[in-house]
């Protein structure tokens, strides 16, 4: 059996909203018993750990110790996003960054579909109405035969699709690599075909990374492309929508709504219109919580650890750097 590498879990796990440190070192151990992992509970113990690890487990990276990493070869990241990574410092110190896209897809993908259903039920209008106890029926519509839009066809992004695809919508999406994509996917474009999908979608789902290239990548002209009628979700992160745009478009009903997990600041500032506009659904960032994340973190993790340690670093899951 090839040689494990000292591997730390760093105290970022234990602070952040992501995981839960002490189940997935549970959950990593279960896999691997005969991994050398060692857990950081502080900042300082994260420094003296990660000193001689080969392998670190972060939600994210302080500079700190990155500093103090002196044979680090491999960060795994406890979340999809990693626009908080130092890419550049990384590839420069011939360190692998790999993600956690996929772990999060499947509560995701049922959180937009939540969403989804709010609008097109009118649920939010029953919960409104029974909070002042009226009783005025009104009709709800239909998500089958409706066009979901899926800016960004990854992990999340597909199973978005296939949950849509079984209640009978159809699904335009952009991806970066077009040659393939989700059989749940009825056209597939590149990212220059935005306005496209804008244009055509009764509900569209921003599901893609941040970027250079992606931060306001949603702003006064894309949201004035979209329908009417149409419902803006965003799942992905704050930045690639143009906050102050949404909140205008919310205002003069160039679209119907928003479903938002996700801002430009976080926590939503108390005093953001966007806790007290009709038509928007407001949640803390969790839309990618689930009971069994450890499991599949560890899942992962134990998959890339393998090719890791056999040298394939190309065949590493999720690798960005």
């Amino acid at each position: 059996m090839p040689r494990q590498p000292t591997t730390v879990l760093l105290h970022t796990a234990a602070s952040s909203h992501w995981t839960d440190a002490d189940a997935l070192a549970a959950a990593v151990r279960n896999r691997l018993p005969d991994l050398d992992l060692r857990v950081a509970r502080t900042p300082a113990e994260s420094r003296e750990l990660i000193a001689d690890a080969e392998v670190a487990l972060s939600a994210w990276l302080p500079s700190a110790a990155f500093a103090a990493a002196e044979d680090l070869k491999w960060v795994q990241a406890l979340s999809a996003g990693v626009d908080f990574y130092d890419h550049d410092a990384l590839a420069e110190a011939g360190i692998v960054l790999t993600t956690a896209a996929g772990v999060h897809a499947q509560p995701i993908a049922e959180q937009v579909l939540g969403y989804l259903l709010l609008f097109e039920r009118e649920i939010l209008r029953g919960i409104r109405q029974q909070e002042t106890g009226q009783w005025l029926r009104y009709e709800g519509g239909e998500l089958r035969e409706k066009t979901l839009g899926v800016v960004g066809v990854g992990a999340i992004g597909s199973r978005v699709a296939e949950l849509a695809s079984a209640l009978g919508m159809s699904v335009v999406g952009t991806k970066r690599d077009t040659s393939t994509a989700p059989d749940a996917v009825d056209e597939i474009l590149a990212p220059d075909g935005l306005h496209g999908v804008l244009s055509r979608a009764d509900y569209v789902v921003v599901a893609c990374p941040l970027t250079d290239e992606t931060r306001g990548l949603v702003g006064r002209e894309e949201l004035g492309i979209m329908d009417d009628d149409a419902v803006l979700v965003n799942v992905a992160r704050g930045p690639i929508v143009e906050e102050d745009a949404l909140v205008d478009a919310l205002r003069q009903r160039v679209i119907r709504g928003a479903a938002l997990d996700v801002f430009e600041a976080e926590p939503l500032e108390p005093d953001s219109p966007l806790w007290d506009l009709p038509n928007v659904v407001v949640t803390p960032h969790m839309a990618g919580s689930t009971p069994h994340k450890e499991h599949r973190l560890a899942d992962l993790f134990a998959s890339n650890l393998e090719a890791f340690v056999e040298g394939d670093a190309d065949a590493m899951e999720n690798r960005v750097v």
